[in-house]
């Protein structure tokens, strides 16, 4: 399957990474790993992660309170965010 991300999921990522950075330098990257892990499991086994809302799947980052939530569309997986759970959950996709 082809993995692809939303301009939103960029935009998630890149300003956790940005956060975790200013906390304490290569957290940002460690955090990125993470994720990273976590896509990869994705992309093994798409089903495998339970549906949150609608057709929204959310894999649970380790460490870090954040959830990928994504679609599976065809052949196609689809990152809509990179979700930080501290949030309010009306902001979910």
């Amino acid at each position: 399957m082809k993995l692809s991300y939303t301009e939103r999921s960029k935009e998630d990522l890149d300003i956790a990474i940005a956060w975790y950075e200013k906390q304490r330098r290569g957290l940002g990257f460690e955090f990125l790993d993470c994720v990273e892990v976590a896509i990869k499991s994705i992309e093994q086994s798409p089903e495998l992660y339970r549906i949150y809302y609608s057709q929204f799947r959310g894999c649970i980052v380790r460490r870090f309170p954040f959830v990928i939530f994504y679609t599976i569309e065809g052949d196609a997986i689809i990152v809509h965010s990179v979700f930080d759970s501290r949030q309010d959950p009306q902001k979910r996709p």
